[in-house]
């Protein structure tokens, strides 16, 4: 495909999505596996369609306002990447377009108000506590606010656990095994400090020291997929300062904040950053992985059998080509029985802020795989993203069941301690 794109409005990130544009044939073996696809069937909330849509935006063919509706539509899951036969990469092009549009695009006032109540909040666990309580309180007045407030509001849990501080070292249990520092998160220290010291406590019984610094923020994937693309760095150069490259792996316990951290090199791509980001990137491991590469340690078997269905997170499946890992530490427990859900492949519609900027078709899409899980008929469900545990076990009670959604650890953990 040719291309008249102006590489230099997109600077530094500009010859990587006109790259990734000319590899695009076109063929459609992205349609079936792309979410928003399979709800509209429109060809433009496609990702064939959306490359047109990029494409023609930065060629001064279509105005950016006429095609951001549909860009805006976009999960960002990746499962387009995963499907497509030419190799198309398709991250490296929504990425820098979403960061071009970020700095152009008109919003409403409150558009522009909501969405940056999501980028000084989400990041920041202490005001997201703060935050969710206003929230709570506002709730009552959810009818009358505008629908992306009152999609906002739905979406605030009610109650947030209370947690202990993590601490800067935690030591391995027995001979020492391997040495490595761990991504705290943000929303999860919130709304799911359990998975954190449920990683810790495996970590240790596996002979692993975890360094936890007390200096890190933000993975920086939420700026990263809503296109603020200073924000982004800010975090990640702060990560990249933060963390001691001195260990074995940098883990992470979030799909989504492997995925954005793995992203690093892309985002200082022709910067002074980009070096330091692409060593700090290589470090980069989910604790699947990582616990999978060094060899678990086997847990006791259950006293009751257990029916499983595992959740694939769309930026460990798509993003990290990570599928078989979560299932082989599962499969550790016995008397555990692992179930594949139908369309695994599809996004459930957490996608970072996806959930509360386009609250409409999240809703469908969790409904969609919630239904699959109810369906499947199975004890409890594992996944390995805080986002997809928030919104599936929403979507599981919205369709008046009670499934309990557990993060992968947390099952090791409850094995490790016999609590089943």
């Amino acid at each position: 495909m040719q291309h008249d794109i102006r590489i230099d409005v997109l600077a530094p990130l500009g010859e990587k999505l006109a790259n990734a544009v000319e590899k695009c044939v076109h063929c459609g073996f992205c349609l079936p596996t792309c979410p928003t696809y399979r709800v509209m069937q429109e060809e433009m909330d496609s990702p064939r369609g959306r490359i047109i849509l990029m494409k023609s935006v930065l060629e001064e063919q279509v105005d950016l306002e006429d095609a951001l509706p549909y860009i805006d539509r976009c999960l960002g899951c990746l499962s387009c990447v995963t499907a497509c036969p030419s190799g198309v990469a398709y991250d490296e092009m929504i990425t820098p377009f979403r960061s071009y549009a970020a700095e152009r695009r008109k919003r409403t006032v409150a558009d522009r108000l909501s969405h940056q109540l999501i980028l000084i909040t989400i990041p920041y666990p202490t005001r997201f506590r703060y935050a969710a309580s206003v929230g709570r309180v506002a709730k009552p007045l959810a009818d009358i606010l505008p629908d992306r407030f009152r999609g906002m509001i739905d979406m605030i849990p009610e109650s947030l656990p209370q947690s202990a501080r993590l601490p800067e070292i935690f030591p391995s249990e027995g001979k020492q095994r391997a040495r490595v520092a761990l991504l705290s998160g943000c929303v999860q220290q919130a709304v799911a400090p359990e998975i954190n010291w449920a990683t810790l406590r495996v970590l240790a019984k596996n002979g692993v020291e975890v360094l936890i610094p007390n200096e890190q923020g933000c993975c920086g994937a939420l700026a990263i997929h809503t296109g603020d693309l200073a924000l982004a760095r800010t975090f990640a150069e702060n990560n990249i300062k933060t963390f001691p490259m001195d260990v074995d792996a940098i883990l992470t316990n979030a799909a989504g904040c492997g995925s954005g951290m793995k992203e690093y090199p892309l985002i200082f791509r022709g910067t002074d950053m980009e070096q330091p980001a692409k060593e700090f990137a290589a470090k980069v491991k989910d604790i699947s992985v990582f616990l999978e590469q060094l060899g678990l340690i086997e847990p006791p078997k259950l006293k009751n059998a257990l029916n499983l269905a595992y959740h694939d997170a769309c930026h460990l499946m798509h993003a990290q080509k990570v599928t078989a890992e979560p299932r082989k530490l599962l499969n550790h427990i016995g008397n555990i029985k692992l179930i594949n859900l139908p369309e695994s492949e599809l996004c459930c519609g957490s996608a970072g802020t996806y959930n509360l900027e386009q609250p409409e078709t999240a809703y469908l899409l969790g409904r969609q795989k919630a239904n699959h899980i109810i369906e499947s008929d199975v004890d409890a469900v594992a996944t390995g993203n805080v986002g997809c545990m928030v919104q599936l076990r929403s979507s599981i009670k919205a369709m008046g069941k009670n499934i309990p959604v557990w993060h992968t650890m947390e099952l090791l953990d409850r094995a490790y301690q016999e609590m089943f």
